[in-house]
């Protein structure tokens, strides 16, 4: 029987998280599949790297020292690593980043293979590895404009935004297992492994050069990206309001407190916090077909993140059932997912293709920088008046910030994407 536009199946099939990106622009499937590959083991290497620090030294601060080793070349290099995205090729970057990965992922398995690695070898690699991830992910953002039209842009979103997050819940549980079952150096060979799946994707790829109006990488480059984020309004609120969300009601830091000190969970309480974040945030992604009909989206990001806070707030709030707490935490993932869908999508549909890099470095430096900006906050606060106290503020500050932005920049809320979408291809013929 054929399907009506009222019928439940054509009502699931617009929920649902487009899959034409996929099955139409074949450079951003190539793109799309290396990464579903590659960012599995990337997130093995994110979970076993802190974990084997830890083992070598028996010292928390040594694991918040490698935190801070990686933070480093984010704020140095991601914002010239944007300014060199517009300004070459951005296959042949990815390549490079991609390649450089994987030498510096295989330098920490033949370390693992050392007796005693030395810790300061580790450090090293983190920091480099950190500084040419500070270059792919611009690079990457900035290129997908490229790779769809602007009517399937916002569905490609959604699916590098699905992708990234079921790696989040599949690498580390692999990391976890291969560690358990074999050796370190034998996960972080998987993370190498995966990178030739990103590499024979790009090689596979069309060329990406640069606008025709691209600049030389310049420190007069990046300033002219961040003078253009600052009279974009709507391009200049969704850093607002992500730096608002992260900075006040990221919970993460304060996780170990809340499952050992509040729940009384023990351990596996804790990783079943981390996983009701990734499983939300999946969840999220996947039903995100819904957000390619939002006119206004500045409007819907402003309320998603109001969701993220009282989900937030709720998480503090529900010391008194465990299960509750996370369906709270799955909530607010899932909503914050939304909001970054919606805000990436603006970035790139409201910036012209030769700022897109530059824009987009900026945005990842937020994204980065924000919840470890965040983290010290909660523990500043939790030490003073204790977690569940400080995660129950950090949620409502979060939403009195949604309302502060929504009264100061109302155009944030009112940009009509059509008519925004027309000025940035004028500007992109300009």
């Amino acid at each position: 029987m054929p399907t009506t536009p009222t019928s439940p199946r054509r009502r699931f099939g617009s929920l649902v998280v487009d899959p034409a990106p996929l099955r139409l622009d074949r450079d951003f499937r190539l793109l799309w599949s290396g990464q579903a590959i590659s960012t599995a083991g990337r997130m093995i290497t994110a979970v076993v790297l802190p974990y084997q620090v830890y083992v070598l030294t028996g010292d928390v601060l040594a694991v918040g020292a490698l935190s801070l080793v990686q933070l480093v070349p984010i704020l140095v290099f991601t914002l010239g690593g944007g300014a060199v995205a517009d300004a070459v090729d951005r296959r042949r970057l990815l390549l490079a980043t991609q390649a450089g990965l994987t030498v510096v992922t295989l330098g920490l398995v033949l370390l693992a293979l050392v007796p005693s690695p030395p810790v300061a070898g580790i450090y090293a690699l983190a920091f480099v590895a950190a500084g040419l991830a500070a270059v792919d992910q611009p690079t990457r953002a900035s290129a997908i404009p490229r790779l769809v039209p602007p009517e399937r842009l916002q569905s490609a979103i959604s699916l590098n935004q699905l992708v990234f997050n079921a790696g989040a819940v599949v690498g580390p549980a692999i990391g976890g297992v291969v560690v358990a079952v074999f050796s370190v150096s034998a996960a972080y060979l998987i993370d190498a492994v995966t990178y030739g799946a990103a590499i024979t994707a790009l090689l596979l790829m069309r060329p990406i050069p640069p606008a025709a109006n691209a600049v030389r990488p310049s420190i007069a480059a990046v300033v002219e990206g961040l003078q253009f984020a600052r009279r974009r309004r709507p391009v200049l609120g969704t850093f607002i309001v992500d730096f608002v969300a992260m900075v006040f009601g990221s919970p993460r830091s304060l996780f170990p407190a809340m499952a050992l000190d509040v729940f009384k969970v023990g351990p596996v309480g804790l990783g079943l916090f981390s996983s009701a974040i990734a499983l939300g945030a999946m969840v999220g992604a996947l039903f995100s077909g819904w957000t390619t009909g939002i006119r206004r989206p500045g409007r819907a990001v402003l309320v998603a993140v109001a969701v993220w806070g009282l989900g937030i707030a709720g998480f503090g709030l529900s010391t008194f059932s465990f299960p509750l707490a996370l369906l709270c935490l799955a909530i607010a993932a899932a909503a914050d997912v939304v909001s970054a869908v919606l805000r990436s999508f603006m970035v790139q549909a409201l910036t012209p293709d030769a700022l897109r890099g530059r824009v987009s470095s900026i945005h990842i430096l937020v994204v980065t920088g924000g919840p470890r900006i965040g983290d010290a906050e909660a523990a500043a606060v939790a030490a003073l008046a204790g977690p569940a106290v400080s995660v129950v503020s950090g949620g409502i500050l979060t939403v009195i910030g949604v309302g502060v932005l929504a009264l100061v920049m109302p155009e944030f809320a009112r940009v009509d994407m059509r008519e925004a979408a027309a000025e940035t291809a004028a500007m992109d013929l300009a």
